[in-house]
């Protein structure tokens, strides 16, 4: 196990160090922690500018309570998704073998846990996004989004299946919902899963990458680039918003998404949160708002890989959604959580991300639905964090691409 015992930001990197404010100082009230400049110091990609004040770039801001990173183990194998079990273990996804792991808080991995449908582990494809059935105590049931090859190309599908008492595997697995079209791109599976506060699923889908697929964000009759809520057995969930003069899939939520790749549940207002990666620039927070259009690739605040525009340059547009935040450059947001823990008090309700190409945990101080201060965890660790969830202990865990499973705690 390694501990990293000291944290401290300059100049935008992370470095580890231990300080002895009072906690007092970084209460909720006082804003989280210390306010400092920017964390991003980077040149953006582009010259857009934000639709409001604070929507990029916003102050950073420091922990002052003290805290510590543990490596719980190194031996995870592309850890995609992580979820506490009721007695506190943790519960993770493998990407590429499409099998399942237990870890113990105290870093013991069980043997792989089978039993789950085939996947496609090529490039972004794997197994996924991963989430206990609310009633997961009696019923041992667990939700899963993978890749999958099926006639036509890939996509991205939602299954369940009972974890069987010996934990070895998952048993009765079945698929209950498929995005559509197939198509042969490996890239932009989206691949996150939740449940909602009325017990029907939400799964992100992305939009596959590919120019022949990219359009199909805006389009009703598709569901990839989609956020989708469905029932445990995969049918449209009541009270979807309606769309009227179209052939709707009455599975859609929200629409216009890029490569959603985080979900998370406000712990006051129980609205939804996404990360969504953009492309050279403009990666987005968003708060689900049902039936609502966030836009891609319409309107964005990244430009193309090659360095051209993305469709015709515009940022705004009447009827799409506005991000909460956006990074530019990159930092691809991936797993996300809010942190409702007693253990640091100014992380109340701040939402924490994995961040991949930023090799950080992005921390975001959020107020009345706007970003107050960021900062970045970790970046010295050079890890791509996949996910990250709350603990039975109050602790963060986190997963990384490398293998990695960290437990962040005060110290």
């Amino acid at each position: 196990m390694k501990n990293l015992k000291y944290i401290f930001i300059l100049s935008g990197v992370l470095f580890v160090f231990s300080c002895n404010n009072n906690d007092n100082n970084g209460s909720p009230e006082n804003g989280g922690g210390t306010v400092t400049d920017p964390v991003e110091t980077n040149p953006a990609n582009s010259q857009y500018k934000p639709a409001f004040s604070g929507q990029t770039r916003i102050n950073g801001m420091t922990t002052n309570t003290e805290f510590k990173a543990d490596i719980i183990t190194s031996a995870l194998t592309s850890p995609w998704s992580v979820k506490v079990l009721p007695d506190g273990r943790l519960l993770v996804t493998q990407k590429t073998t499409g099998t399942l792991r237990i870890v113990t808080t105290g870093g013991v991995v069980s043997a792989p846990i089978t039993g789950l449908p085939a996947v496609n582990p090529a490039n972004q494809g794997g197994l996924l996004g991963l989430c206990l059935d609310p009633d997961f105590g009696t019923n041992r049931m667990v939700y899963w989004v993978f890749s999958e090859a099926v006639t036509g190309g890939n996509i991205s599908a939602v299954a369940k299946g009972k974890l069987a008492n010996d934990e070895k595997t998952i048993e009765n697995a079945v698929v209950i919902y498929r995005s559509s079209p197939a198509n042969p791109s490996d890239l932009h599976y989206g691949g996150r899963i939740l449940f909602d506060q009325t017990g029907n699923l939400v799964v992100s889908t992305g939009e596959r990458s590919v120019l022949q697929t990219r359009p199909l964000a805006q389009s009703l009759t598709s569901s990839l680039g989609k956020v989708v809520r469905i029932t445990k057995d995969g049918q449209p969930a009541a009270g979807n918003p309606t769309f009227s003069g179209t052939n709707a899939l009455p599975e859609i939520y929200t629409y216009g998404h890029r490569n959603p790749q985080g979900l998370a549940v406000h712990p006051v207002t129980k609205e939804i949160w996404l990360s969504e990666h953009g492309p050279r620039g403009g990666d987005e927070i968003n708060r689900l708002k049902a039936g609502a259009n966030y836009g891609w690739p319409t309107i964005t605040y990244g430009i193309e890989y090659s360095g051209q525009v993305v469709g015709d340059a515009i940022q705004q547009k009447e009827g799409m959604e506005q991000p909460v935040y956006y990074w530019d450059p990159v930092i691809s947001p991936s797993g996300m959580t809010f942190y409702t823990g007693n253990r640091v008090p100014e992380w109340e309700n701040n939402l924490f991300i994995g961040s991949l190409s930023g090799t950080h945990i992005a921390r975001l101080v959020i107020k009345n639905n706007k970003v107050a201060g960021e900062e970045r965890l970790l970046a010295g660790e050079g890890q791509r964090f996949r996910d990250i969830t709350q603990g039975a202990d109050g602790a963060l865990y986190a997963v990384t691409d490398q293998g990695r499973l960290y437990k962040i705690d005060k110290k």
